[in-house]
């Protein structure tokens, strides 16, 4: 705001010294603003700009002083984008190479969003009327299975010995599962210490966890992840508004691993990069 108020009166002085043009034909006087030889501001112009404007600034330039600083603004730059085209200041090198740069960065910007556009599109034409769709009966029938949430706290590590050696001392003095946690654990934090419904988590080892009893430590399994030691900290039963919405996505997300599947051989895809 205090650009405008220190740069209005200078501003309003310069707007009287604009010459009388004849519009170019077809422009009405009600349809442009300002003419800069064979620029146009036009009201559509001024309109645009005001949403980029500041509460407080759109505000003011909806005042007739305000909106005629505005006019103003725009036409200063209007005037200075003519000068440097005149003098061929867009034909510098330094100024095309940022300019192409940006185009790359825009052309990728959108290609990105329409690639993630029609996945939004593909994933809700599934859900509707295609094969990841869930129904009402096959969410009761999972939850009449599992009803229930374990909390499962693991230990990540990287290689065969160092979970060897950890599982021995843990099971020797589970007490001590903190202390080793902090000095070996390469899980992030969000998979130390979790809760999740059976088919929101690696298979193996929910299966695990399922049939251990609270406390217990148990290992270790070999996963993508790593080496994991883990141990059972609570089960509790979910009520019907807790889970369902949690079943309807393990549904979903399991008829989408089949869908893919088929459609990777569909598509004969073959992944030559593997991590062994």
């Amino acid at each position: 705001m205090r650009y405008w108020i220190i740069g209005i009166a200078a501003l309003l002085l310069l707007a009287g010294c604009h010459k009388k043009e004849e519009l170019p034909a077809g422009k009405r006087t009600d349809e442009v603003a300002v003419r800069i030889g064979d620029t146009l501001i036009t009201q559509e112009d001024i309109a645009q700009r005001l949403p980029l404007l500041s509460e407080k600034d759109r505000a003011f330039a909806q005042t007739d002083i305000g909106r005629q600083n505005l006019i103003q603004i725009i036409t200063r730059e209007k005037l200075i984008e003519a000068d440097a085209r005149h003098n061929q200041l867009d034909q510098d090198p330094e100024y095309k190479k940022l300019l192409e740069e940006k185009r790359e960065q825009l052309e990728k910007t959108y290609d990105d969003f329409a690639q993630q556009l029609l996945t939004q599109f593909w994933y809700a034409k599934q859900q509707t009327d295609g094969p990841i769709n869930v129904t009402e009966k096959e969410i009761k029938d999972y939850y009449a299975k599992y009803p229930y949430e374990m909390t499962l706290k693991q230990i990540i590590v990287s290689n065969a010995q160092t979970a060897d050696q950890l599982l021995r001392s843990l099971k020797g003095n589970p007490s001590s599962w903190n202390s080793l946690s902090r000095q070996y654990n390469i899980a992030p934090d969000s998979l130390k210490s979790f809760s999740f419904m059976p088919g929101e988590y690696l298979p193996n080892l929910e299966v695990v966890a399922a049939n251990s009893p609270v406390g217990k430590v148990e290992g270790f399994f070999k996963t993508p992840q790593g080496f994991h030691i883990i141990m059972k900290t609570n089960e509790k039963r979910l009520s019907w508004a807790e889970a369902q919405p949690r079943i309807q996505q393990v549904l979903e997300n399991q008829k989408l691993d089949e869908l893919l599947d088929s459609l990777k051989t569909q598509y004969e895809v073959i992944i030559y990069d593997k991590n062994e």
